[in-house]
């Protein structure tokens, strides 16, 4: 990434455990180069907050506080770029937007983690994301109501922008 002149932005997860270990001990025990704290009013009104910390090897570490009786997550990410704290705050804040918007719509309303196909499952995959696209390309929100509604009625489907008869 580095040598092409890339920047990345990956967030360590437990599946690369020695990583994501020799990372934690070094937030541990050296102290954050800078700190940035914002809250905002998020979706159904859940006032959400973050504090983020950098260390000077470009590790950043995000707590998101939503007020909800559940645990705030932590997330380490490392970073190639150099930049400020508020600018890596968005660029990760980005992220999790991707997150809800396209895989949390794929699993609960098109149920991919529960698909057990498997004779070319990327054939099914590449549909999915065709209908997601279709939908949102037509201005639809609210994507498993959608599914139901065009359940129910064929022509409606039909109608939709981009769809041939």
């Amino acid at each position: 990434m580095i040598a092409t002149g890339s920047d990345l932005l990956v967030q360590l997860k437990g599946n690369h455990p020695k990583l994501h270990a020799a990372v934690r001990a070094v937030c541990q025990t050296q102290p954050h180069a800078e700190q940035a704290y914002t809250v905002d009013l998020g979706r159904r009104n859940r006032i959400e907050q973050r504090t983020a910390r950098v260390w000077s090897l470009a590790v950043v570490k995000v707590r998101r506080r939503c007020f909800e009786p559940r645990q705030a997550p932590v997330a380490d990410d490392l970073v190639t770029r150099d930049a400020s704290m508020a600018t890596l705050a968005e660029a990760i804040r980005g992220h999790w937007g991707i997150e809800n918007r396209l895989h949390d719509v794929l699993d609960t309303a098109l149920g991919e983690d529960a698909s057990r196909i498997r004779k070319n499952p990327g054939m099914f995959a590449y549909l999915r994301h065709f209908v997601l696209n279709r939908l949102r390309h037509n201005g639809q929100s609210n994507i498993h109501a959608t599914l139901y509604d065009n359940a129910m009625d064929l022509e409606r489907v039909l109608s939709y922008k981009g769809i041939k008869r």
